[in-house]
């Protein structure tokens, strides 16, 4: 009797499950963290350049639309990219601001207040200030990196959940050149993302 009590405990956590995961939900919340940026280039004129790792931080809003154990994730926040570059005596520190807005594709493993996530999607990023802090004697423009004011990204990560509360890891891989100096000179922000979120409310 036992057997059978604890058997049908378990076929009811499991249905109960899976319903959840089933059902539509919709879930809207704020997030914030940290960023480390890189620029890879590629190009004769960036030959001598080298670059380097800065961090940056982010901070925003998101929403999420789900069922049938798929979800959509919208996202949209500020978020600022450092970068900094050297050739010889030469360096630029360059911080550029912008508005980014994710649109993710993902499925959550688990139901209930704990679950694991993983999402992938395009993101647009918006530039809405372009600062660069150049040091020592300027002999080529190519220091000066002009930065688009559109630019795209393709993101991957994963997240946990705990209740309200979601820990988030992604790397975003940049898919076009941000940089307008020449045709055959190539500049892309690739950096990975480390947040905190909290859900205000879910239906």
């Amino acid at each position: 009797m036992k057997k059978i009590t604890l058997l049908l405990i378990a076929v009811t956590f499991m249905v109960t499950g899976a319903t959840a995961q089933l059902l539509p939900t919709f879930q809207f919340g704020i997030k914030g963290g940290v960023n480390l940026s890189n620029i890879s280039t590629s190009g004769n004129v960036f030959n001598n350049l080298n670059t380097d790792n800065r961090a940056g931080f982010l901070g925003g809003v998101w929403a999420r639309v789900g069922g049938a154990g798929i979800h959509f994730q919208p996202e949209l926040y500020y978020t600022s990219k450092n970068v900094t570059f050297t050739e010889g005596a030469v360096q630029n520190k360059a911080e550029f601001k912008s508005i980014d807005v994710p649109l993710l594709v993902g499925t959550r493993i688990g139901a209930g207040p704990l679950g694991v996530r993983f999402n992938t999607g395009p993101l647009v990023s918006f530039a809405i200030d372009k600062t660069q802090d150049i040091s020592g004697v300027i002999t080529n423009d190519v220091y000066n990196l002009h930065y688009k004011n559109q630019n795209y990204a393709w993101q991957f990560g994963a997240g946990l959940d705990i209740r309200s509360i979601s820990f988030d890891f992604r790397y975003e891989l940049g898919l076009n050149k941000v940089d307008n100096y020449a045709d055959n000179a190539h500049a892309k922000i690739n950096m990975f993302n480390l947040t905190v979120a909290y859900r205000l409310f879910g239906l």
